[in-house]
Protein backbone atom coordinates (compact mmCIF):
# COMPACT_ATOMS: atom_id res chain seq x y z
CA UNK A 1 0.00 0.00 0.00
CA UNK A 2 1.11 3.84 -0.86
CA UNK A 3 0.23 6.91 0.54
CA UNK A 4 0.63 9.70 -2.22
CA UNK A 5 1.40 13.52 -1.24
CA UNK A 6 0.52 15.63 -4.30
CA UNK A 7 0.82 19.30 -4.45
CA UNK A 8 -2.11 20.83 -6.73
CA UNK A 9 -0.93 23.51 -9.37
CA UNK A 10 -2.53 26.95 -9.99
CA UNK A 11 -5.76 26.38 -11.67
CA UNK A 12 -5.63 22.24 -12.11
CA UNK A 13 -7.27 21.54 -8.26
CA UNK A 14 -10.59 20.50 -9.83
CA UNK A 15 -9.44 18.31 -12.80
CA UNK A 16 -6.98 16.82 -9.87
CA UNK A 17 -10.08 15.77 -7.50
CA UNK A 18 -12.47 14.75 -10.34
CA UNK A 19 -9.55 12.11 -11.88
CA UNK A 20 -9.20 10.63 -7.72
CA UNK A 21 -13.63 10.73 -7.84
CA UNK A 22 -13.94 9.29 -11.15
CA UNK A 23 -11.34 6.77 -10.10
CA UNK A 24 -13.20 5.75 -6.44
CA UNK A 25 -10.12 7.23 -4.49
CA UNK A 26 -10.61 8.58 -1.01
CA UNK A 27 -8.52 11.47 -0.70
CA UNK A 28 -8.12 14.64 1.74
CA UNK A 29 -7.39 18.24 0.50
CA UNK A 30 -5.42 20.59 2.44
CA UNK A 31 -5.21 24.21 1.52
CA UNK A 32 -1.49 25.57 0.66
CA UNK A 33 -1.27 29.53 2.18
CA UNK A 34 2.61 29.54 1.30
CA UNK A 35 2.40 31.94 -1.92
CA UNK A 36 3.77 29.48 -4.37
CA UNK A 37 2.76 28.07 -7.41
CA UNK A 38 0.62 25.58 -5.88
CA UNK A 39 -2.63 26.05 -3.96
CA UNK A 40 -3.36 22.71 -1.94
CA UNK A 41 -1.97 19.65 -1.08
CA UNK A 42 -4.11 16.15 -1.63
CA UNK A 43 -3.36 13.05 0.37
CA UNK A 44 -4.82 9.63 -1.06
CA UNK A 45 -3.98 6.16 -0.38
CA UNK A 46 -3.27 3.26 -3.55
CA UNK A 47 -2.61 -0.03 -3.95
CA UNK A 48 0.96 -0.51 -5.65
CA UNK A 49 -0.12 -1.53 -8.96
CA UNK A 50 -2.47 1.50 -8.71
CA UNK A 51 0.14 4.14 -8.51
CA UNK A 52 1.58 4.02 -11.93
CA UNK A 53 -1.26 4.41 -13.71
CA UNK A 54 -3.21 6.80 -11.45
CA UNK A 55 -0.12 8.90 -11.63
CA UNK A 56 0.43 9.07 -15.08
CA UNK A 57 -3.39 10.15 -15.37
CA UNK A 58 -2.97 12.56 -13.36
CA UNK A 59 -0.17 14.12 -15.51
CA UNK A 60 -2.17 14.08 -17.98
CA UNK A 61 -4.34 16.23 -16.27
CA UNK A 62 -1.25 18.83 -15.73
CA UNK A 63 0.51 17.66 -12.80
CA UNK A 64 4.18 18.33 -14.19
CA UNK A 65 7.42 17.41 -12.25
CA UNK A 66 6.91 21.14 -11.22
CA UNK A 67 4.95 20.06 -8.66
CA UNK A 68 5.84 17.87 -5.77
CA UNK A 69 4.93 14.37 -6.09
CA UNK A 70 5.54 11.75 -2.53
CA UNK A 71 5.42 8.05 -2.15
CA UNK A 72 5.02 6.53 0.62
CA UNK A 73 4.83 3.11 2.32
CA UNK A 74 1.33 2.97 3.98
CA UNK A 75 1.12 0.52 6.88
CA UNK A 76 -2.73 -0.25 7.20
CA UNK A 77 -5.80 1.45 5.04
CA UNK A 78 -9.02 0.89 6.69
CA UNK A 79 -11.57 1.87 3.94
CA UNK A 80 -14.52 -0.11 2.09
CA UNK A 81 -13.20 2.17 -0.83
CA UNK A 82 -9.98 1.29 -0.69
CA UNK A 83 -10.89 -2.49 -0.57
CA UNK A 84 -12.53 -2.12 -3.93
CA UNK A 85 -9.67 -0.26 -4.91
CA UNK A 86 -8.18 -3.09 -4.31
CA UNK A 87 -9.42 -5.75 -6.13
CA UNK A 88 -9.41 -3.68 -9.02
CA UNK A 89 -5.76 -3.66 -9.36
CA UNK A 90 -3.95 -6.61 -7.25
CA UNK A 91 -4.56 -9.61 -9.80
CA UNK A 92 -2.17 -11.95 -7.28
CA UNK A 93 0.30 -12.09 -10.55
CA UNK A 94 3.57 -10.47 -10.88
CA UNK A 95 2.42 -8.14 -13.16
CA UNK A 96 0.14 -6.74 -10.46
CA UNK A 97 2.08 -6.96 -7.74
CA UNK A 98 5.17 -4.94 -9.50
CA UNK A 99 5.67 -1.65 -8.41
CA UNK A 100 5.23 2.25 -10.10
CA UNK A 101 7.89 3.35 -12.68
CA UNK A 102 8.74 5.93 -10.57
CA UNK A 103 9.13 4.06 -7.50
CA UNK A 104 11.41 1.32 -9.63
CA UNK A 105 13.48 4.64 -11.10
CA UNK A 106 13.98 5.68 -7.30
CA UNK A 107 14.69 2.24 -6.05
CA UNK A 108 17.42 1.50 -8.58
CA UNK A 109 18.94 4.74 -8.02
CA UNK A 110 18.92 3.90 -4.27
CA UNK A 111 20.65 0.82 -4.46
CA UNK A 112 23.77 2.35 -6.06
CA UNK A 113 25.83 3.87 -3.16
CA UNK A 114 28.15 7.10 -4.12
CA UNK A 115 31.50 6.30 -6.36
CA UNK A 116 33.55 6.31 -3.04
CA UNK A 117 31.28 3.93 -1.69
CA UNK A 118 30.48 1.29 -4.08
CA UNK A 119 34.56 1.24 -5.18
CA UNK A 120 35.52 1.02 -1.56
CA UNK A 121 33.54 -1.95 -0.63
CA UNK A 122 33.82 -3.34 -4.10
CA UNK A 123 37.48 -3.50 -3.45
CA UNK A 124 37.22 -5.02 0.65
CA UNK A 125 34.93 -7.59 -0.81
CA UNK A 126 37.41 -8.59 -3.34
CA UNK A 127 40.06 -8.53 -1.06
CA UNK A 128 38.30 -10.89 1.62
CA UNK A 129 37.17 -13.32 -1.52
CA UNK A 130 40.71 -13.80 -2.12
CA UNK A 131 41.57 -14.23 1.16
CA UNK A 132 38.76 -17.20 1.30
CA UNK A 133 40.25 -18.59 -1.63
CA UNK A 134 43.35 -19.16 -1.23
CA UNK A 135 42.36 -20.24 2.60
CA UNK A 136 39.76 -22.36 0.79
CA UNK A 137 36.83 -21.24 2.85
CA UNK A 138 33.59 -21.39 1.51
CA UNK A 139 32.45 -19.05 4.67
CA UNK A 140 34.68 -16.39 3.87
CA UNK A 141 34.05 -16.57 0.60
CA UNK A 142 30.44 -16.41 1.15
CA UNK A 143 30.87 -13.37 3.47
CA UNK A 144 32.65 -11.54 0.77
CA UNK A 145 29.22 -11.22 -1.17
CA UNK A 146 27.40 -10.08 1.55
CA UNK A 147 29.44 -6.54 1.34
CA UNK A 148 29.81 -6.64 -2.52
CA UNK A 149 27.46 -3.38 -3.37
CA UNK A 150 26.93 -4.99 -7.24
CA UNK A 151 23.20 -5.45 -7.21
CA UNK A 152 22.41 -1.19 -7.70
CA UNK A 153 24.69 -1.17 -10.93
CA UNK A 154 23.90 -4.38 -12.26
CA UNK A 155 20.02 -3.88 -11.99
CA UNK A 156 20.02 0.11 -12.95
CA UNK A 157 21.34 -0.20 -16.56
CA UNK A 158 18.33 -2.35 -17.07
CA UNK A 159 15.98 -0.26 -15.39
CA UNK A 160 17.45 2.91 -16.90
CA UNK A 161 17.40 1.04 -20.95
CA UNK A 162 13.23 0.33 -20.20
CA UNK A 163 12.49 3.57 -18.66
CA UNK A 164 14.25 5.71 -21.15
CA UNK A 165 16.60 7.09 -18.59
CA UNK A 166 19.74 7.59 -20.13
CA UNK A 167 21.87 9.26 -17.36
CA UNK A 168 21.40 6.21 -15.06
CA UNK A 169 21.67 3.55 -17.63
CA UNK A 170 25.34 5.51 -18.75
CA UNK A 171 26.50 5.73 -15.03
CA UNK A 172 25.45 1.99 -14.29
CA UNK A 173 27.08 0.44 -17.08
CA UNK A 174 30.22 2.26 -16.40
CA UNK A 175 30.23 1.22 -12.04
CA UNK A 176 29.81 -2.00 -13.44
CA UNK A 177 33.05 -2.40 -15.50
CA UNK A 178 35.04 -0.37 -13.39
CA UNK A 179 33.58 -2.43 -10.52
CA UNK A 180 35.22 -5.59 -12.38
CA UNK A 181 38.69 -3.82 -12.95
CA UNK A 182 38.70 -3.18 -9.07
CA UNK A 183 37.61 -6.04 -8.09
CA UNK A 184 40.44 -7.88 -10.06
CA UNK A 185 43.00 -5.71 -9.34
CA UNK A 186 42.75 -5.60 -5.99
CA UNK A 187 42.47 -9.23 -5.48
CA UNK A 188 45.95 -9.51 -7.64
CA UNK A 189 47.71 -6.95 -5.46
CA UNK A 190 46.47 -8.70 -2.47
CA UNK A 191 47.30 -12.18 -3.44
CA UNK A 192 50.89 -11.11 -4.86
CA UNK A 193 51.28 -9.24 -1.60
CA UNK A 194 50.63 -12.33 -0.02
CA UNK A 195 52.45 -14.54 -2.01
CA UNK A 196 55.90 -12.89 -2.11
CA UNK A 197 55.66 -12.38 2.20
CA UNK A 198 54.99 -16.58 2.19
CA UNK A 199 52.04 -15.96 4.14
CA UNK A 200 50.41 -18.81 2.20
CA UNK A 201 52.72 -21.79 1.68
CA UNK A 202 55.16 -20.95 -1.29
CA UNK A 203 54.94 -24.21 -2.77
CA UNK A 204 50.64 -23.44 -3.10
CA UNK A 205 49.84 -25.28 -6.49
CA UNK A 206 46.12 -23.17 -7.49
CA UNK A 207 45.22 -26.85 -8.97
CA UNK A 208 45.14 -27.82 -5.83
CA UNK A 209 42.80 -25.70 -4.01
CA UNK A 210 39.43 -26.20 -5.00
CA UNK A 211 37.67 -23.27 -4.28
CA UNK A 212 39.93 -21.40 -7.01
CA UNK A 213 40.56 -24.43 -9.35
CA UNK A 214 36.20 -24.34 -10.24
CA UNK A 215 36.71 -20.43 -10.79
CA UNK A 216 39.54 -20.74 -13.34
CA UNK A 217 37.84 -23.33 -15.56
CA UNK A 218 34.02 -22.57 -15.29
CA UNK A 219 31.32 -24.45 -16.97
CA UNK A 220 27.92 -23.02 -18.48
CA UNK A 221 26.20 -24.06 -15.19
CA UNK A 222 27.45 -20.86 -14.12
CA UNK A 223 25.01 -19.10 -16.48
CA UNK A 224 22.11 -20.52 -14.69
CA UNK A 225 23.29 -18.17 -11.84
CA UNK A 226 23.73 -15.12 -13.68
CA UNK A 227 20.62 -15.55 -15.57
CA UNK A 228 18.68 -16.56 -12.20
CA UNK A 229 20.30 -13.43 -10.45
CA UNK A 230 19.26 -11.24 -12.87
CA UNK A 231 15.63 -12.21 -13.16
CA UNK A 232 15.22 -12.93 -9.37
CA UNK A 233 16.93 -9.24 -8.73
CA UNK A 234 14.07 -7.39 -11.13
CA UNK A 235 11.47 -9.42 -9.49
CA UNK A 236 13.11 -8.02 -6.11
CA UNK A 237 13.40 -4.58 -7.20
CA UNK A 238 9.64 -4.23 -8.60
CA UNK A 239 7.57 -5.86 -6.08
CA UNK A 240 9.19 -4.10 -3.27
CA UNK A 241 10.46 -7.28 -1.77
CA UNK A 242 14.16 -7.00 -0.09
CA UNK A 243 16.62 -7.31 -2.24
CA UNK A 244 19.70 -7.76 0.37
CA UNK A 245 19.70 -12.19 -0.23
CA UNK A 246 19.37 -11.64 -4.07
CA UNK A 247 22.06 -9.18 -3.77
CA UNK A 248 24.46 -11.84 -2.51
CA UNK A 249 23.45 -13.93 -5.48
CA UNK A 250 24.31 -11.44 -7.85
CA UNK A 251 27.43 -11.17 -5.97
CA UNK A 252 28.14 -15.00 -5.99
CA UNK A 253 28.55 -14.73 -9.78
CA UNK A 254 30.85 -11.93 -10.01
CA UNK A 255 33.25 -11.18 -6.77
CA UNK A 256 34.50 -15.49 -6.75
CA UNK A 257 35.61 -15.18 -10.46
CA UNK A 258 36.92 -12.01 -10.25
CA UNK A 259 39.18 -13.06 -7.29
CA UNK A 260 40.36 -16.36 -8.86
CA UNK A 261 41.68 -13.94 -11.78
CA UNK A 262 43.43 -11.83 -9.53
CA UNK A 263 44.99 -14.45 -7.92
CA UNK A 264 45.96 -16.46 -11.35
CA UNK A 265 47.75 -13.08 -12.57
CA UNK A 266 49.61 -12.28 -9.13
CA UNK A 267 50.87 -15.90 -9.63
CA UNK A 268 52.27 -15.06 -13.08
CA UNK A 269 50.06 -17.83 -14.66
CA UNK A 270 47.71 -14.93 -16.83
CA UNK A 271 46.64 -17.84 -18.96
CA UNK A 272 44.67 -19.49 -15.87
CA UNK A 273 43.08 -16.17 -15.46
CA UNK A 274 41.12 -16.04 -18.61
CA UNK A 275 38.52 -18.63 -17.63
CA UNK A 276 37.49 -16.75 -14.68
CA UNK A 277 37.95 -13.16 -16.52
CA UNK A 278 35.26 -14.77 -18.96
CA UNK A 279 32.92 -16.20 -16.36
CA UNK A 280 32.78 -12.57 -14.68
CA UNK A 281 32.06 -10.64 -18.27
CA UNK A 282 29.56 -13.08 -18.74
CA UNK A 283 27.58 -13.42 -15.75
CA UNK A 284 28.04 -9.81 -15.81
CA UNK A 285 26.26 -9.32 -19.35
CA UNK A 286 23.47 -12.00 -18.85
CA UNK A 287 22.69 -10.14 -14.68
CA UNK A 288 22.10 -7.38 -17.44
CA UNK A 289 20.18 -9.15 -20.13
CA UNK A 290 17.61 -11.24 -18.16
CA UNK A 291 16.88 -7.91 -16.13
CA UNK A 292 16.27 -6.18 -19.33
CA UNK A 293 13.47 -9.08 -20.35
CA UNK A 294 12.05 -9.41 -17.08
CA UNK A 295 11.35 -5.72 -17.03
CA UNK A 296 10.12 -5.56 -19.92
CA UNK A 297 7.56 -8.57 -19.74
CA UNK A 298 6.64 -6.99 -16.51
CA UNK A 299 5.39 -3.91 -18.19
CA UNK A 300 7.38 -1.12 -17.84
CA UNK A 301 7.64 1.18 -20.42
CA UNK A 302 8.88 5.09 -20.80
CA UNK A 303 6.91 7.64 -19.12
CA UNK A 304 5.75 9.29 -22.73
CA UNK A 305 4.24 7.94 -25.49
CA UNK A 306 6.45 9.47 -27.89
CA UNK A 307 9.23 7.61 -26.39
CA UNK A 308 8.04 4.50 -26.67
CA UNK A 309 8.70 3.97 -30.14
CA UNK A 310 12.82 4.64 -30.17
CA UNK A 311 12.90 3.38 -26.03
CA UNK A 312 11.27 -0.21 -28.06
CA UNK A 313 14.30 -0.17 -30.45
CA UNK A 314 16.89 0.68 -28.19
CA UNK A 315 16.14 -2.28 -26.12
CA UNK A 316 15.46 -4.50 -28.82
CA UNK A 317 19.12 -3.78 -29.88
CA UNK A 318 20.28 -3.91 -26.59
CA UNK A 319 18.96 -7.28 -26.33
CA UNK A 320 20.28 -8.74 -29.50
CA UNK A 321 23.79 -7.40 -28.55
CA UNK A 322 23.95 -9.13 -25.30
CA UNK A 323 22.58 -12.26 -26.68
CA UNK A 324 24.95 -12.33 -29.43
CA UNK A 325 28.05 -11.39 -26.83
CA UNK A 326 26.58 -13.76 -24.40
CA UNK A 327 26.22 -16.68 -27.31
CA UNK A 328 30.40 -16.22 -27.90
CA UNK A 329 30.88 -16.44 -24.75
CA UNK A 330 28.58 -19.99 -23.86
CA UNK A 331 30.57 -21.05 -26.84
CA UNK A 332 33.75 -20.48 -24.85
CA UNK A 333 32.22 -21.89 -21.58
CA UNK A 334 31.01 -25.01 -23.51
CA UNK A 335 34.48 -26.08 -24.91
CA UNK A 336 35.64 -26.37 -21.39
CA UNK A 337 32.63 -28.11 -20.52
CA UNK A 338 32.87 -30.06 -23.14
CA UNK A 339 36.48 -30.19 -21.99
CA UNK A 340 35.39 -31.89 -18.50
CA UNK A 341 32.79 -34.33 -20.32
CA UNK A 342 35.53 -35.98 -21.62
CA UNK A 343 38.54 -35.90 -18.73
CA UNK A 344 35.27 -37.50 -17.06
CA UNK A 345 34.79 -40.10 -19.75
CA UNK A 346 38.21 -40.78 -19.50
CA UNK A 347 38.84 -41.56 -15.73
CA UNK A 348 36.00 -43.71 -16.15
CA UNK A 349 37.44 -45.61 -19.32
CA UNK A 350 40.89 -45.65 -17.62
CA UNK A 351 38.65 -47.30 -14.05
CA UNK A 352 37.49 -50.04 -16.22
CA UNK A 353 40.67 -50.71 -18.71
CA UNK A 354 42.53 -51.13 -14.77
CA UNK A 355 39.85 -53.53 -13.52
CA UNK A 356 40.04 -55.61 -17.13
CA UNK A 357 43.84 -55.44 -16.68
CA UNK A 358 43.79 -56.97 -13.12
CA UNK A 359 41.29 -59.73 -14.05
CA UNK A 360 44.19 -61.33 -16.06
CA UNK A 361 45.53 -64.60 -14.84
CA UNK A 362 48.91 -63.03 -14.17
CA UNK A 363 47.99 -60.16 -12.09
CA UNK A 364 45.14 -62.24 -10.41
CA UNK A 365 46.89 -61.71 -7.45
CA UNK A 366 46.63 -58.06 -7.01
CA UNK A 367 43.27 -55.78 -6.08
CA UNK A 368 41.98 -52.62 -7.49
CA UNK A 369 42.13 -49.84 -4.96
CA UNK A 370 41.80 -46.32 -6.74
CA UNK A 371 42.32 -44.62 -9.39
CA UNK A 372 42.83 -40.73 -9.87
CA UNK A 373 43.56 -38.89 -12.38
CA UNK A 374 45.42 -34.98 -12.43
CA UNK A 375 45.00 -32.85 -14.86
CA UNK A 376 47.46 -30.54 -16.94
CA UNK A 377 47.80 -26.97 -15.60
CA UNK A 378 46.88 -25.81 -19.34
CA UNK A 379 43.58 -23.55 -18.11
CA UNK A 380 40.95 -23.06 -19.07
CA UNK A 381 40.74 -26.42 -21.01
CA UNK A 382 42.28 -29.26 -19.77
CA UNK A 383 43.78 -32.09 -20.47
CA UNK A 384 44.47 -35.73 -18.28
CA UNK A 385 48.40 -35.31 -17.39
CA UNK A 386 49.27 -38.32 -15.01
CA UNK A 387 47.16 -41.53 -14.08
CA UNK A 388 47.68 -42.94 -10.04
CA UNK A 389 46.80 -46.12 -9.97
CA UNK A 390 46.70 -47.82 -6.39
CA UNK A 391 46.37 -51.58 -6.19
CA UNK A 392 46.70 -54.14 -3.36
CA UNK A 393 49.04 -57.16 -3.45
CA UNK A 394 51.43 -59.54 -1.61
CA UNK A 395 54.03 -57.81 0.60
CA UNK A 396 57.54 -57.29 -1.43
CA UNK A 397 55.78 -57.91 -5.02
CA UNK A 398 55.55 -55.98 -7.50
CA UNK A 399 54.18 -57.04 -10.95
CA UNK A 400 56.92 -55.80 -13.52
CA UNK A 401 54.41 -56.02 -17.12
CA UNK A 402 51.35 -54.29 -15.28
CA UNK A 403 52.77 -50.97 -15.78
CA UNK A 404 53.36 -51.25 -19.78
CA UNK A 405 50.22 -53.30 -19.41
CA UNK A 406 47.89 -50.54 -18.08
CA UNK A 407 49.76 -47.74 -20.12
CA UNK A 408 48.88 -49.38 -23.18
CA UNK A 409 45.00 -49.64 -21.92
CA UNK A 410 44.59 -46.54 -21.11
CA UNK A 411 46.53 -44.19 -23.58
CA UNK A 412 44.21 -45.40 -26.18
CA UNK A 413 41.36 -43.08 -24.02
CA UNK A 414 43.50 -40.45 -24.24
CA UNK A 415 44.07 -37.60 -26.89
CA UNK A 416 47.84 -37.26 -25.81
CA UNK A 417 50.34 -38.99 -24.00
CA UNK A 418 49.47 -39.44 -20.57
CA UNK A 419 51.62 -41.28 -17.65
CA UNK A 420 51.32 -44.04 -15.62
CA UNK A 421 52.05 -44.75 -11.89
CA UNK A 422 51.49 -47.61 -9.82
CA UNK A 423 51.38 -46.94 -6.35
CA UNK A 424 51.50 -50.62 -4.71
CA UNK A 425 49.52 -51.23 -0.85
CA UNK A 426 51.07 -54.28 0.70
CA UNK A 427 47.99 -56.37 2.01
CA UNK A 428 48.02 -58.91 4.73
CA UNK A 429 45.24 -61.98 4.65
CA UNK A 430 45.30 -63.77 7.91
Amino acid sequence: MRLVQLTVPTGKRQTILETLDDRGIDYVVTDEESDRDYTAVVYFPLPAPAVEPVLDELQEAGVGEDAYTVVVDAETVVSRRFEALREEYEEGDVESDRISRQELQTEAESLTPTFGVYSTMTIISAIVATAGLLLDSPAVVVGSMVIAPLIGPALGASVGSVIDEEDLFVESVAYQFIGIIFAIGAAAVFAWSVHVTNIVPPGLELAEVDEISERLAPDLLSLAVALGAGVAGIVSIATGISVALVGVMIAAALIPPAAAAGIAIAWGQPAAAIGSTALVFVNVLSVNLAGLLTLWYLGYRPESLFELGPTEKRVRKRVVGLVVIVLVFSVFLGAITYSSYQAGNFEENAREEVILALDEEEFEQYQFLEIEVLMDEDYPIQSPERVIVTIGGPPGETAPGLASELNQRVEQHADGDVDIEIRYVNIVEE
